[in-house]
């Protein structure tokens, strides 16, 4: 399964109610297995510069590749990209990315 993860500071305080409402427009889009778009509560003590987050999981490269083909996807680029200031994306297997186990407490 794919993750695709990216996170969107709006350009200014302004602007925010319409980065969202185009970014909601990805959840019309059917190739997600799940796709979520997040308000940053801001309440990390390191850092807070993020406004929205915008959370997908996809059966593979194929079904994200259809997801970011699907019209929907350049509709939210037309309105959000002008009045965002900054876009970070990460895409990784979740199949192969690697896991930790926290070791057992010993009584």
């Amino acid at each position: 399964m794919i993750r695709h993860i990216v996170f969107f500071t709006a350009r200014s305080e302004d602007d925010r109610g319409m980065v969202l409402s185009g970014l909601s427009l990805l959840t019309q889009i059917p190739h997600a297995r799940l796709l979520e778009i997040g308000i940053n509560n801001k309440v990390d003590q390191l850092g807070n510069q993020v406004d929205f987050v915008v959370y997908g999981e996809f059966e593979n490269e194929a079904a994200l590749a259809a997801y970011k083909a699907h019209p929907a996807y350049q509709a939210s680029i037309d309105i959000v990209r002008p009045i965002r200031e900054i876009r970070m994306a990460a895409d990784y297997d979740s199949d192969t990315a690697a896991r930790t186990a926290l070791p057992l407490l010993h009584q």
